[in-house]
């Protein structure tokens, strides 16, 4: 670290490495007095890491969660609602088509495919690709809202529409009466990509983003990731989607498409670092594919890209997406996951009788 002379200019450039050497000073200076930290493992069942885990689950080739916490030896055999779904989300991961999902080990929101309302109702929010809708899906939730009676019919921060307070046994009818796709608002994966209308109406526009936009959601829907993963695209640097506090962001300028990563809009703000300039829509949409890939391969579950950017380094992270090597091989295995998120969540319900009588309600 040459150049360095003071505590904050390591910190700036290597906390990991300076962690690292305290511990040595440590070492060295207490000798064997020394005690290192424990490790911290994913919840009260096990010590291990989440690394720990998925590399036992690939070399000892484990196939469902119930393997997984026997051969690993956790505490409790049963799992606790912080590692049953943790666990799901890695063999998921690990093994896109010879694991099946375990939908027992999600939380509520994910099982039932909407969001669980403070009154024990739920929210239906079918999708809208790059916000953009029509005469005949307006007058469908029109014709539902009234219909269901529906309290509370809203346009939601991510440029959909809302139906609010719907009863748990009326999800799959309603779905049914839509005839819309899920918008996935509900879940630990890829949200909707909001866009602004860009070049084809805006007169500061640079680029047609509604298109990128609605291609974006298209390519990666429905794919689980640590976390939820929200996207922007932006048609000018005036950013009126807020591209730059997405997990992945694209403003257009000039000659391409400036890409942000990292930024989080929620409870703790976080500004998306720039990670290059693009020229083209399909290098965005490959480079959006290994990043968000290296991002499920590394990430800790329940972890936003804002944390795993710090943890990792923004320039490991730069270093491996930006390669050309590695960027086509990250895009290879998420394009090969996709297949493993094929199916529509709400018509999936709706064609079979097995899959709605979670919905039902009993009656005494």
């Amino acid at each position: 670290m040459a150049g360095v002379r003071t505590i904050e200019e390591i910190l700036d450039r290597d906390p990991d490495r300076f962690e690292i050497t305290i511990i040595e000073l440590l070492e060295y200076t207490l000798g064997d007095d020394f005690v290192a930290a424990a490790p911290t493992g994913i919840c009260a069942c096990t010590n291990l890491t989440r690394d720990q885990i998925v590399t036992q689950i690939r070399a000892k080739g484990l196939k469902t969660s119930k393997e997984v916490r026997h051969v690993l030896d956790f505490k409790d055999k049963g799992g606790c609602p912080k590692c049953r779904p943790a666990i799901n989300y890695y063999l998921n991961m690990v093994y896109p088509h010879d694991h099946e999902d375990e939908k027992a080990s999600r939380f509520a929101n994910e099982r039932y495919h909407a969001n669980i309302q403070k009154d024990g109702t739920f929210s239906v929010i079918p999708q809208m690709r790059g916000g953009v809708t029509d005469a005949d899906q307006l007058i469908r939730l029109g014709e539902v809202a009234k219909k269901y009676h529906i309290p509370l019919v809203k346009i939601t921060g991510a440029q959909r529409i809302g139906l609010y307070g719907v009863k748990k046994e009326e999800l799959p009818q309603i779905w049914k009466d839509l005839d819309m796709r899920s918008a996935s608002a509900y879940g630990k994966k890829t949200r909707s990509v909001k866009s602004c209308v860009g070049k084809e109406f805006c007169r500061f526009g640079t680029q047609f983003t509604t298109k990128l936009g609605i291609r974006l959601e298209k390519t990666f829907e429905y794919i689980d990731t640590p976390h939820k993963f929200k996207m922007g695209v932006s048609g000018c640097p005036r950013s009126c989607v807020e591209s730059g506090v997405k997990d992945f962001g694209v403003i257009g300028v000039e000659n391409g498409f400036q890409i942000y990563i990292g930024g989080n809009g929620g409870t703790d703000v976080v500004a998306g670092e720039l990670l290059t300039t693009v020229e083209t829509e399909d290098e965005v949409v490959k480079l959006c594919g290994a990043y968000m890939q290296f991002y499920r391969e590394t990430g800790i579950y329940a972890e936003r890209t804002a944390p795993w950017l710090k943890r990792l380094g923004f320039d490991q992270v730069k270093s491996v997406v930006l390669d050309p090597e590695k960027q086509d091989e990250l895009y290879a295995r998420i394009m090969d996951a996709k297949r493993a998120y094929d199916t529509e969540p709400w018509h999936e319900v709706v064609l079979n009788k097995e899959k709605r009588h979670i919905f039902e309600v009993e009656k005494v």
